[in-house]
């Protein structure tokens, strides 16, 4: 079969290339490693598809280069992502800060949309297709691509390559680091990887007074010396989650430490002043309980006398409780690793990429695109706006 280009991998990168090649009139091949297309598409957002971010803008993304993705966003905008959709039934609804769902609250919807355009565009696609290798030929100046097609070793010749394979996170779903070797088979540099949008563990002497509160959501502020984030924290039997610390998690590295303000809306010392002011004969415990669980309150009692009245606090207790309220230091013992984390940090250098193509500027042919490039969106749709966007801009192109 002649093709004029292949996909590896069916995520949200390499079902847009495909469906957005067939509009054009270019007729590729996906080869998908898993039995469905979408895997990851399907459990985002808890199986909902928080499928882009009405508020993305370029600075919601990490790379060693922070205007890598400018070309690419400005190519594919969020505009068009929600006309995209649109057209094909798929109505957003806005929940928290931007994040977009559809209306259905169905993750299926969203591939179901791929599945039916690529059968109306004639596109083809390999489920359980694991590829083995990529090779150029010098010669032919066409590359090879071998592959496991449920048992059977099959090979495809063709002018262009899209990695789209997605990057390390959540391996039972066929995550693997197969763009990056195929990178670094064509002399391509890879920056440091990490997981990133992950829940951070906590070990050592803290560690009992953590897992004491798992199930305890609070809203804060997080931040460290390079950005802060306001939304719910999460503690767990190891450690913290929740949003604030998943989207810190992308800017966190082992060793370092992050803040916690536990009550960004307010000033402790405020509201303690306020008490003081109507005689202050309230326990600080249950000024406490005012703005957080009792069993919350209950584990402050660690670090501050809650069982004293108000009228009693001096000076340097109410600094603590600034301390303890405003400034809580944490120091991560790491993070839960790949198989909890939404995404990869770091990929494929965007050094070696043309930011409007994103083809290999070594390689005439071969193109990124997705998380496995080093281009990580925040937490909320951002990151399927870069495997959208990605997808749509290498389709150009083939």
């Amino acid at each position: 079969m002649s093709y004029d280009a292949i996909v590896i991998g069916g995520g949200a990168c390499g079902l847009m290339c495909a469906v957005q090649a067939g509009y054009l009139g270019k007729r590729v091949a996906v080869l998908e490693r898993n039995d469905k297309l979408g895997a990851k598409i399907l459990i985002s957002g808890g199986g909902r598809c928080n499928y882009t971010n009405l508020y993305a803008t370029p600075a919601n993304f990490i790379s060693e280069n922070e205007y890598f993705c400018v070309a690419a966003l400005n190519q594919w905008t969020v505009g068009d992502t929600i006309r995209f959709f649109e057209d094909e039934g798929i109505v957003g609804q806005e929940k928290t800060l931007g994040q977009l769902f559809p209306t259905s609250n169905k993750a299926k919807d969203v591939v179901a949309v791929f599945e039916r355009l690529l059968k109306t565009l004639g596109q083809e696609v390999f489920l359980q297709a694991e590829v083995k290798s990529v090779e150029k030929n010098p010669v032919t100046n066409t590359f090879q691509v071998v592959f496991d097609h449920q048992g059977q070793l099959e090979t495809f010749d063709t002018a262009k390559v899209v990695m789209a394979s997605g990057g390390l996170p959540i391996a039972k779903l066929g995550a693997s680091d197969f763009s990056l070797r195929v990178a670094k088979r064509f002399g391509l540099q890879v920056t440091d990887t990490a997981p990133a949008l992950v829940p951070l563990t906590i070990t050592g002497k803290d560690a009992e007074w953590f897992a004491a509160l798992a199930g305890n959501a609070v809203f804060s502020r997080v931040w460290n010396k390079q950005i802060s984030f306001e939304e719910n924290i999460l503690f767990t039997h190891w450690g913290l989650s929740g949003p604030a610390i998943l989207q810190i998690s992308s800017y966190w590295k082992p060793g370092e430490v992050i803040w916690i303000d536990l009550l960004p809306k307010q000033r402790i010392a405020q509201l303690v002043q306020q008490e003081r002011d109507r005689g202050g004969k309230r326990l600080l415990s249950q000024l406490l309980q005012d703005h957080f669980t009792k069993k919350f309150t209950d584990a402050l009692g660690k670090f501050l006398s809650i069982d004293k009245k108000i009228a009693s606090i001096g000076k340097q207790e109410v600094k603590l409780m600034e301390q303890v309220i405003h400034r809580f230091e944490v120091k991560p013992a790491g993070s839960k690793g790949y198989d909890k984390a939404e995404v990869m940090r770091g990929g494929v250098s965007t050094d070696e990429l043309s930011s409007k193509k994103l083809e290999a500027k070594k390689c005439t042919g071969l193109f990124f695109g997705g998380e496995c490039v080093d281009v990580t969106g925040w937490l909320g749709g951002y990151n399927f706006q870069w495997a959208w966007a990605s997808g749509y801009v290498i389709a150009q192109h083939l």
